[in-house]
């Protein structure tokens, strides 16, 4: 029932084989209480399961079960915030599950489209999205602030350059005091995969992991996904990317390059703590995130 590519995400710690365990008896739960019946495969993302359904009145909607973690404790007031506007309509929510019943989209992405073009649609999405924060929220200042803290932490023969830990966390320590950081509803996790087609609108956004933030947070996803399309010529590719979701959303083009910086350096300090908490070192799947990181660091400054 689980499908493989979630269940290997057993070697992430021990919550997630407590999660991963407890998956057959949420699903069985969830589909007998909301009168729900199976209509196709399983699939799933990163932390979740999703299970196509249909309710008891035939209408055809997903299952979404998630890891139950700080990133998906608010996605349901995101999507209720949004109502089906650029977003995936939510239908039905048990937050203390992390299920949620989601109306059915097409399994096509913006993962088919010229990366440009996705980038253009994407920055039209933003400003639907983009409106003022709930007070529910946690606001990415006081993420940024923890983060901080732990890259100092880092040791000076961790594998990422000296001088990008430094530059994070002045930038970091910038952002945190700057009121602009806060206030908007981002979605923080905006890429090309979380883009589906449907029939009532050409493109709706999915699997938002919500902050009160600043809207120049949300660029460094596009960048980092489809890196393969980016062999040879990685800094001009990546640049082209940056600069057409900038022009296209009207974005500030230095502070979203800081953001890019800061997301970044923290995607590589996290993935040597994820090791580190494990205790084993990193694999090579990791070793290539951290080079990845590192690379679009240096583009987007270059």
């Amino acid at each position: 029932m689980i499908p493989a590519g979630l269940d290997s995400q057993r070697r992430l710690g021990p919550e997630w084989v407590d999660w991963l365990e407890s998956l057959p008896r949420l699903r069985a739960e969830l589909l007998e209480e909301w009168q729900l019946s199976p209509d196709g495969e399983p699939m799933h993302g990163y932390c979740s399961l999703v299970l196509p359904v249909r309710t008891d009145s035939g209408t055809a909607a997903v299952l979404k079960i998630a890891l139950p973690d700080e990133e998906s404790e608010h996605e349901h007031l995101a999507l209720q915030h949004w109502g089906g506007h650029g977003a995936v309509r939510l239908l039905r929510a048990d937050p203390r599950r992390r299920a949620m019943l989601l109306e059915r989209l097409h399994q096509e992405t913006l993962a088919q489209v010229w990366d440009i073009e996705a980038c253009e649609i994407v920055a039209g999405l933003w400003s639907r999205l983009h409106v003022p924060a709930m007070p529910q929220l946690r606001p990415l200042t006081a993420y940024v602030e923890g983060q901080g803290a732990a890259l100092a932490a880092l040791p000076r023969n961790a594998p990422v350059p000296r001088r990008m830990v430094e530059q994070a966390i002045s930038l970091g320590r910038d952002f945190v005091g700057d009121g602009g950081s806060t206030g908007t509803v981002v979605h923080t996790d905006l890429h090309y995969g979380n883009v589906l087609a449907a029939e009532r609108e050409p493109w709706l956004v999915i699997d938002p992991k919500p902050l009160s933030g600043d809207r120049h947070y949300e660029v460094a996803p596009m960048l980092w996904n489809r890196w393969e399309e980016l062999t040879g010529d990685l800094r001009g590719g990546i640049r082209r990317r940056f600069h057409a979701l900038v022009d296209a959303a009207g974005l500030d083009e230095d502070r979203a390059r800081d953001w890019v910086v800061v997301r970044m350096v923290h995607n590589a300090m996290w993935t040597l703590q994820d090791a580190e908490r494990v205790g084993r070192g990193l694999d090579a799947d990791e070793r290539d995130w951290i080079t990845r990181c590192i690379a679009l660091v240096k583009a987007v400054q270059d």
